[in-house]
């Protein structure tokens, strides 16, 4: 008896063991899955709102990043020069040279690829675990509005610069080395999905915070996709939303921080504290990078004054035996110092300005200064008027000041005397430190000012000059300049207006590249520069026909080794 007790109880501890196997073994993926418990994941880190809104913040930061934010000069600045706005005067043998260094190794176009496809990652990463959060339905939808928005903002930079691209439309959690390219014509399609989507989860403008992404600015770069989709009237469709909606429009009088000071409403555009509007009431802001002075994790957009302004603090003058500097030193209201990397072209400087136009007034483009310092023998003159500035290095000390890039320095880097109080030249500008030479306002990245011009272009498409010029000379007449006539109003004609109203704004090479312009343009308007020892050749001079789209990077064809990645064009690996 007690013998078939213990057999009847090892039966059932056997049966027992058995039925606990079969649960284990019907859950296997569960059993194997790894929990990371002592690193950061999306599995750990995505749980709550204010994850998701953390990992759409780092969506914001890492397109500033790519855009004004991180150290190497090339990086940020090749969206500008070696175009029809601007070449870099601190190196001819830099991007000047366009045809040598426009190759598939050169490293600034893999890195621009990379900086992009890291936030089109992470979009990914957001719109992927938001499917299966616990958030509630309205974060879901103010997320993935955001996060569609900005992967629309990476693959239309993408197909404008590269043509077709790999299209990754989910988060990626293995190591993979088959992508595979889309046609350009995909790629463009897959932006205007995201954005369609988008446009139907942001509010509107007036009821997000400063610096968000809305409804109408998806709207607007909506628009500019659907002109590259051959798309007209949707594009007019976009645009018009985009402008008739009651919390947008253009700014027509002064306004803002320095309404008090002369100026006018272009130079208030770009005032500090005017780009925002609920500070100032800015109703024309569609997106713009946010700045906080003094805040740490708001870096300055340290490419910009330095860049842009030429180095004229070392400027020299001799007259009658005697040389002296010509200005006491960098100054905050001339934008601090400046080492001239970026230097305008003839074109932007003299060629495309009409009488009267304010985006080329005093205010806005300060084209002579008096000599500041009480040392020179000529004290007091004009340095351009009174025939000095020949005695500048044209290459980097001496050209025009673009004021709506230049801003303000705060009051921290004003130089001081013993007593603590700021020193002034003697005409009252501010002398600043050697490192009073960034920006510390927020800046543009879309305005609706570029909005009309969007939607002139898709009226050009559809071949409607008169509307176009209708659309073109409501952005004139904020700006006083003569109306453009519909009879020269073309797509060169559009792309001077772009020029006066959005340089050093948009970025200049994605306009021209997604147009195809950017060969013609160039080869037109930045062929020579004037040097030190006569002109020099400049990046127009060494394009080709197919520069008109970037190589695909040399690093990603050659780390895809399980599916070829054609190489665009005219460009060898």
């Amino acid at each position: 008896m007690k013998t078939m007790y213990k057999l009847k109880f090892l039966t059932q501890a056997i049966i027992c063991m058995i039925m606990m196997m079969l649960a284990v073994s019907c859950d296997e993926n569960k059993f194997l899955e790894e929990k990371p418990l002592a690193i950061y994941s999306a599995e750990n880190t995505l749980v709550t709102s204010a994850d998701y809104q953390a990992a759409v913040n780092y969506l914001y930061y890492e397109v500033r990043y790519m855009l004004h934010g991180h150290g190497s000069t090339d990086n940020n600045l090749i969206f500008w020069y070696a175009t029809d706005l601007a070449f870099c005067s601190a190196d001819e043998n830099k991007l000047n040279k366009y045809g040598a260094t426009m190759i598939p190794t050169y490293a600034y176009i893999a890195d621009v690829w990379k900086f992009i496809y890291a936030f089109v990652n992470q979009a990914n990463v957001v719109l992927t675990r938001l499917e299966s959060s616990n958030l509630s339905e309205a974060d879901k939808k103010l997320f993935r509005g955001e996060a569609l928005f900005f992967r629309a903002f990476g693959y239309r930079t993408l197909a404008s610069l590269y043509g077709g691209v790999p299209l990754i439309v989910e988060e990626v959690t293995v190591p993979r080395r088959d992508f595979k390219r889309a046609s350009r014509e995909e790629t463009f399609t897959q932006a205007r999905n995201d954005l369609t989507e988008a446009v139907s989860l942001l509010a509107d403008i007036d009821k997000v915070k400063d610096g968000k992404v809305s409804k109408q600015l998806a709207q607007h770069l909506l628009a500019e996709v659907y002109i590259s989709l051959g798309d007209y009237d949707n594009a007019i469709a976009a645009a018009t939303s985009a402008i008739d909606h009651p919390a947008t429009g253009l700014m027509t009088a002064r306004f803002g921080s320095k309404i008090n000071q002369p100026g006018d409403v272009v130079s208030d555009l770009f005032k500090t504290g005017n780009q925002n509007r609920s500070v100032s009431g800015n109703t024309e802001t569609l997106w713009t990078e946010q700045y906080d002075y003094l805040n740490t994790g708001s870096n300055t957009n340290d490419m910009w004054q330095w860049a842009v302004n030429p180095f004229y603090g070392n400027i020299t003058i001799t007259v009658d035996g005697v040389t002296a500097t010509a200005f006491k030193g960098n100054t905050a209201e001339k934008g601090g110092r400046g080492v001239a990397w970026m230097q305008p072209t003839r074109h932007l400087l003299d060629e495309i300005w009409s009488e009267g136009d304010l985006r080329n007034s005093e205010y806005n483009i300060v084209r002579d200064v008096l000599i500041d310092n009480e040392a020179s023998p000529v004290f007091g003159k004009w340095f351009v008027k009174d025939g000095y500035s020949v005695q500048a290095n044209p290459v980097r000390q001496w050209f025009p000041f673009f004021m709506k890039v230049t801003g303000d320095i705060p009051e921290d880097y004003y130089q001081k005397d013993a007593a603590g109080n700021p020193m002034l030249t003697a005409f009252g500008e501010h002398l600043v430190v050697n490192n009073g030479n960034s920006s510390f306002r927020d800046l543009y990245i879309f305005r609706l000012a570029e909005t009309y011009l969007l939607r002139a272009e898709a009226y050009l498409g559809k071949n409607n000059k008169a509307a176009a010029a209708a659309d073109i000379n409501i952005v004139r007449a904020r700006a006083n300049a003569k109306p453009a006539d519909a009879s020269e109003v073309d797509i060169d004609y559009l792309l001077d207006e772009r020029l006066r109203e959005l340089c050093y704004e948009e970025l200049r090479v994605v306009t021209l590249c997604r147009m195809g312009k950017l060969v013609e343009r160039t080869r037109k308007y930045n062929s020579s520069y004037p040097g030190a020892a006569g002109l020099m050749e400049s990046s127009g001079t060494s394009m080709q026909d197919y520069h008109n789209l970037w190589p695909i990077p040399f690093s990603e064809i050659e780390r895809n080794i399980y599916v070829t990645l054609e190489q665009n064009p005219g460009y060898t690996n």
